[in-house]
């Protein structure tokens, strides 16, 4: 009897998460060229988080090259015990604005579009965030990872 075959690859200790992904067009001499944008959010749910872009002529590409781009540009978040952040803090880039506050135990993440996604995977449970300024998507992970690069942890 055959015994199955073992897969030899690591599991990754990352999770990745499409935000969104985009058909974008280029009018050139030819003709109209296709291409794809995909944002991707990179965590391991325990204090680290990263976003990152990637551009191909395919969906699937465009996803692998948003991956590594986000594992290249992870940052580290201070956490509190109840799993919330150390501080009120702000987060800007672009015009996105917006408002990260710590909240109590068992309220959740109270957050909308592409913040939720990086809170949840930088393993923040307990937190509310108001959105100002831009609802674009990229700039408001980006201004998330700002805020909470901004972050101190207390020193006892």
């Amino acid at each position: 009897m055959a015994s199955p075959k073992k897969s030899y690859r690591a599991k990754s200790e990352w999770s990745e998460r499409v935000v969104a992904i985009q058909r974008v067009t280029k009018v050139v001499k030819g003709g109209k060229k296709m291409s794809f944008r995909a944002v991707i959010v990179v965590g391991n749910e325990q204090g680290k988080v990263g976003v990152g872009v990637g551009k191909a002529g395919d969906v699937i590409t465009a996803v692998r090259k948003g991956v590594t781009d986000g594992k290249k540009n992870i940052i580290s978040v201070p956490l509190t015990s109840s799993d919330s952040i150390p501080h009120p803090t702000n987060g800007r880039f672009g015009a996105a604005k917006l408002v990260l506050r710590p909240s109590a135990p068992g309220s959740g993440v109270i957050a909308g579009s592409s913040i939720r996604t990086v809170l949840e995977l930088a393993g923040i449970k307990n937190i509310l965030s108001k959105q100002l300024g831009s609802k674009n998507l990229l700039n408001n992970a980006r201004a998330t990872i700002n805020g909470l690069s901004s972050l101190r942890a207390y020193s006892n």
